[in-house]
């Protein structure tokens, strides 16, 4: 299909994408047409289909189970072994001397023409297939009066065709699966009433009316209603969420236990759904180095059976075991090896809220040695929390902690957000400051309850004696604020951007993975970076500028290193750009983090980064026992069947093993593992 489109005059640029049945094709308008892409498709055997309610078509092989394919086995093995056994006892030969040979000509033709006709426009375009080297053989069969056998061949020839596309629809399920959880109409107001309309007529800014058990059609912000939301679909998270006004909402997720008015912000294709299924469909072309030599192989490989045919006639004269050489052949296995893994895992991944945009970044995290990591909204949570309370002489901690949060109530500095948040997980109450005042670089004062009190840095707090016995909180990497009640100390907060729980879990397992050197990258000062590196037993770089952190990712890459590079995707698209593989955290609902990284974890959860590259090792794994399995099994099938001890009809039947096997073997990938939660959230 690639060369046909390639051919035309104008065409730039074309990739296949087996996953969605969609090709991406790049062209000059002034020297081609859609028209002349459309007869090039059409002259190399294939239609373009519309896509209209594509995603409402459902497969028959969508309800693909162990139980069909086992029954399809079983089927194949028995038609294989009356194959075989028919053709040791002589029964095919008696069979053939019974039916006049015009007879066995019909059954070749209407059996086989569909397969029959491809080979000869392949044919008139100068183009060799693996059906054309079937064909041959039947042909050869035929021309010695093997009668029974080319019957034989035209069989296998259309089970081997049914087993390429059964193949193909299984690697494409991954993405139908995606795809068919998308909603396909929405219940919107207008006008003062509620009408239904295909999502795709909804305009960005209308209000969305969902009911319970429904899904969310948009991306927007809840105006009104409460509603348990699964956002499984997004973040791959199995634990709903509440959903009430002001709460962001993502299309595909499913509202439960209550109703919900959303006013869209994003539509169709727009919304983080939309974009994840159409990056998973194109994810196939970026193809790595292993599908690319694959490609090339499976070009070459046809002109070499071709060859070995030759030589088997020329030194044999034997017709019977050339034709078994041409039938036995599996070349479209090589081109399936890679992407099926590659899809499989792709499609799985999604499904788990890791989105992959190729398989070239599989081929990357196998093989990466070195790990970059961002420190603030990465490692840590991105919002400072109240680590300690110290009172002083006169005062309790639920005292000192209530009223710096009554002083802290009119501010917006995040210091203060994170003090009043503390005191409302104590359920302390706020008092009502009056006379608010905040003094820039030192805090704030006011007064409450008719108690004159200020919370901010060193500088509101006299010399005291007090002070002498602190910890030195500052030397840890945290922020301390200190708290003045009517002109006396009375305590100290100190406050730190904390590390996601999970952290720790998930750096040792990187390194039990086989990670060789992990190191963290950060804008803080060095005393803060000390304090997060020394605790994970990482290296640290600090008071880095964005320019910096590219420039060492590329010294790595200089020395030979495949590195990763784990960041929020915003200050840190450019070196997640750089980087072999740049891994955005929570990108969900975020444009920037989805296009910057080439991997996107779509919930903030470092669970996933080691299960990343878990699945990147199983994937290459199944790769590699797919190539060598085709590759054994080809060579062992061309040598049997030129040396002649592979009987033509039997060559037939185990043609299509080839393609049954890396099904077998790639469907492993399809089955999405449970997560490995290293702690448990909340702790």
């Amino acid at each position: 299909m690639e060369r046909a489109v390639r051919s035309v005059h104008g065409v730039v640029e074309v990739t296949l994408l087996l996953s969605s049945r969609k090709a991406s094709i790049a062209y000059d308008p002034a020297k081609t047409s859609p028209d002349l892409i459309r007869r090039a498709v059409e002259v190399a055997g294939y239609a373009i289909e519309s896509t209209e309610n594509e995603s409402q078509s459902v497969s028959p092989l969508a309800g693909f189970s162990r139980r069909i394919i086992t029954f399809f086995g079983i089927v194949f093995g028995a038609v294989l072994f009356v194959a075989v056994i028919g053709e040791w006892l002589g029964l095919f030969e008696s069979l053939t001397k019974r039916v006049p040979w015009p007879f066995w000509l019909v059954f070749v033709v209407v059996g086989g023409w569909p397969v029959l006709s491809e080979v000869v426009r392949a044919g008139l375009r100068r183009r060799v297939t693996s059906h054309t080297l079937m064909t041959v053989g039947m042909l050869a069969a035929m021309a010695v009066g093997e009668w029974a056998a080319a019957v034989i061949v035209v069989f296998f020839m259309r089970v081997g065709e049914f087993v390429e596309s059964f193949t193909a629809e299984q690697a494409r399920r991954a993405v139908k699966n995606l795809t068919a959880m998308a909603p396909q109409t929405a219940r919107v107001e207008r006008d003062g009433t509620e009408i239904e309309v295909p999502v795709a007529d909804v305009r960005v800014g209308e209000t969305i009316l969902v009911r319970p058990g429904e899904k969310i059609p948009v991306d927007g912000v809840v105006v009104s209603g409460q509603a348990t939301v699964d956002q499984a679909t997004i973040t791959g998270e199995s634990i709903p969420v509440e959903a009430g006004p002001g709460t962001k909402v993502f299309a595909a997720t499913i509202a439960s236990l209550g109703s919900l008015r959303v006013r869209a912000q994003k539509v169709g294709e727009d919304t983080t759904f939309g974009r994840v299924v159409k990056l998973v469909e194109e994810a196939e072309a970026n193809r790595g180095d292993v599908q690319r030599f694959a490609d090339r192989f499976s070009g070459y490989y046809l002109p070499v059976v071709m060859s070995v045919a030759l030589f088997t006639y020329i030194l044999s004269r034997n017709p019977l075991a050339t034709a078994a050489v041409l039938v036995v052949v599996c070349s479209c296995s090589f081109a399936l090896a890679t992407p099926l893994a590659m899809i499989a895992s792709i499609g799985a991944g999604a499904r788990r809220g890791l989105l992959i945009k190729g398989g070239k970044y599989l081929e990357a995290l196998n093989r990466a040695d070195v790990l970059l990591l961002d420190k603030t909204g990465t490692l840590t949570l991105g919002r400072p929390e109240v680590t300690e309370i110290i009172p002083f002489t006169g005062f309790s901690s639920d005292e000192v902690l209530a009223l710096a949060a009554s002083a802290e109530r009119y501010s917006e500095h995040p210091l203060a957000c994170a003090v009043r948040d503390a005191a409302k997980v104590r359920n302390l109450p706020f008092g009502d400051p009056e006379d608010f005042e905040s003094v820039p670089g030192i805090g704030v004062r006011a007064w409450v309850n008719d108690r004159l009190v200020a919370v901010g840095s060193r500088r509101i707090i006299l010399e005291s004696d007090s002070l002498s016995s602190l910890p030195d909180l500052e030397a840890q990497g945290k922020t301390t604020l200190y708290v003045v009640c009517d002109g006396k100390p009375a305590g100290v907060l100190a406050a730190a951007d904390t590390l996601r729980p999970e952290v720790p879990a998930a750096i040792t397992e990187m390194r039990r993975l086989g990670m060789q050197r992990i190191e963290l990258l950060t804008g803080d000062n060095k005393r803060t970076a000390a304090s997060v590196a020394e605790g994970l037993g990482l290296y640290y770089r600090a008071n880095l500028l964005p320019e910096d952190k590219i420039a060492i990712v590329k010294e790595y890459q200089t020395k030979g290193h495949v590195v990763v590079m784990v960041g929020d995707g915003v200050n840190d698209a450019p070196a997640l750009a750089q980087a072999d593989v740049g891994i955005a955290m929570g990108a969900a609902g975020s444009d920037i983090s989805i296009e910057a990284a080439h991997v996107a974890l779509m919930r903030e959860d470092w669970t996933l980064v080691p299960e990343l590259f878990r699945i990147a090792r199983r994937t290459m794994g199944v790769v590699r026992l797919n190539l060598v399995f085709t590759a054994c099994y080809n060579v062992a099938g061309l040598s049997l069947a030129a040396s002649g001890l592979l009987p033509l009809t039997l060559a037939a039947a185990l043609q299509s093993l080839p393609d049954l096997g890396i099904l077998a073997n790639s469907s492993r990938l399809l089955r999405v593992r449970g997560n490995c939660a290293f702690v448990e959230k909340g702790r």
